[in-house]
């Protein structure tokens, strides 16, 4: 029982961290006022192993299958990062806490919200993935700060912090580092489809069908009806 639940809860993490650009719709709508289109994807990749030439303050990211990692690198070969950990809430041994963090203390930081500001090597971040360099840069209006400012709100908030997959994950981290504002382009790129998908009447009526499907098959009852009416009366208010 407790394998399925590690496993569900990993497939989980790995979908709530998916590259939704790849996934979702093309808009039509504009972009956000401080992001423009650029080949922000198509930048070149350093594999992993290869020689480094990175400048304190430079942003990093290492694209992942599912997800990308992102951190600040503060020179001699380490790099600031967010990452889930529950550890730091239950113990102050820093040897603990600066060891590796499992897959065990990520999910259980994912879910209770918790997440650490942390300074790792630049192989133990990569964890064997190529590295894009300032790829940002490129889909960023906002200039970047100077080098050495960048790397030091880096270092100014390393330590515990809060968590959100949604809205204070580690590329809120690097942008509000590099930029001055903390930003998540895929979580920009998700709220934009899901106004899109509130505001297509079409799903008023997918709704309203599962709600009718949902009370044939479980019954009639309170439980299966009202949401079946409450759910398309929202969406059909909010488009």
């Amino acid at each position: 029982m407790l394998d399925t639940l590690t496993f569900l809860l990993e497939k989980l993490f790995l979908l709530a961290h998916i590259k939704l650009s790849s996934l979702l719709p093309p808009l039509r709508r504009r972009e956000p006022p401080l992001t423009r289109r650029c080949d922000r994807d198509e930048a070149p990749v350093q594999p992993a192993g290869a020689p480094h030439k990175f400048r304190r303050g430079d942003l990093l990211e290492v694209p992942r299958t599912l997800f990308t990692h992102f951190g600040i690198y503060l020179g001699d070969e380490r790099v600031a990062h967010l990452i889930p950990d529950i550890l730091p809430a239950l113990t102050a041994d820093s040897r603990q806490i600066q060891e590796m963090v499992t897959n065990a203390r990520l999910l259980l930081g994912v879910l209770s919200k918790r997440a650490t500001v942390r300074v790792d090597s630049v192989e133990d971040f990569a964890y064997g993935g190529g590295i894009l360099l300032n790829a940002m840069d490129r889909a960023v209006l906002r200039s970047p700060l100077s080098e050495e400012e960048v790397a030091r709100r880096a270092e100014r908030l390393v330590g515990s912090v809060s968590y959100s997959l949604l809205w204070n994950n580690c590329e809120h981290f690097v942008t509000y580092c590099r930029y001055g504002t903390a930003q998540s382009l895929q979580t920009d790129k998700f709220c934009e489809w899901l106004k899109s998908l509130i505001r297509d009447q079409r799903s008023v009526v997918l709704a309203a069908l599962l709600g009718l499907l949902s009370m044939a098959c479980v019954g009639t009852s309170f439980s299966t009806a009202l949401p079946a009416l409450l759910v398309p009366f929202t969406l059909w208010m909010a488009g």
